[in-house]
């Protein structure tokens, strides 16, 4: 598993993540196809797509004249499983803390 602090990083963008809403609606699209249903230019599409993949979240293919962009899985399932892991952590101290709670309490 990789480290997920550059899907964190690449998420915490309201751009960037309607982006990834929008391909993974998509299933994939170019970046003019993108642009036409977002509030920004095209090159501003680019940077943004730049960033997703540098973080790993997308990759690209060229079609013809076109560059069709898609999402890849395994940054977002590395992230997944890093959340679950920190989140198992948390239940079970939050457990231990509750039993304690309950026998100070008896």
């Amino acid at each position: 598993m990789r480290d997920p602090g550059s899907v964190f990083d690449a998420l915490g963008d309201a751009t960037r993540r309607r982006l990834v809403a929008e391909l993974s609606a998509l299933g994939g699209a170019s970046s003019t196809d993108l642009a036409r249903r977002m509030p920004i230019s095209r090159q501003a599409v680019c940077k943004h797509l730049d960033l997703l993949a540098d973080a790993g979240l997308v990759s690209s293919q060229r079609h013809g004249r076109a560059v069709v962009y898609r999402l890849t899985p395994e940054p977002f399932t590395d992230a997944v499983s890093w959340m679950t892991q920190v989140g198992a952590a948390w239940d079970d101290r939050l457990g231990a803390l509750r039993s304690q709670l309950k026998r100070r309490r008896r």
